[in-house]
């Protein structure tokens, strides 16, 4: 498992929830590290995405209210969800660009997390 995400759950509307996403010790370097969400019967949308530099990009329906960071010590990425919507439930998947090493070597890849489901209802 080259990326294990973790922080979903159950929260009322207006709470919040952090969602993290580490690489593996396979990782040699990351470029960026992305969040993406998900809802049954949709396609996947991207949330956030930071690099080396900081926050790249942010979904129009999450400015303002979301917070993507990186801890490149760690090749953790955090996502802090404030002032949650129901509009916010799905799953949410993380993902990383980056040399990792694989089978002998080093090579560029990109990697999926599982999934972690996040839910918003009173």
């Amino acid at each position: 498992v080259q990326l294990q995400a973790s922080g979903g759950g159950l929260v009322q509307p207006g709470g919040s929830l952090k969602l993290s996403c580490t690489a593996s010790r396979s990782v040699a370097s990351i470029n960026d590290m992305g969040w993406y969400r998900q809802v049954t019967g949709q396609q996947r949308e991207l949330v956030a995405v930071v690099s080396d530099g900081g926050p790249m990009y942010y979904a129009d329906s999450v400015k303002g209210r979301f917070t993507i960071s990186r801890d490149n010590a760690k090749n953790t990425a955090y996502l802090q969800m404030n002032d949650l919507k129901p509009e916010d439930t799905a799953v949410y998947y993380c993902n990383a660009g980056g040399t990792w090493w694989t089978n002998g070597y080093y090579a560029a890849g990109r990697y999926w997390g599982q999934g972690t489901q996040v839910t918003v209802s009173s």
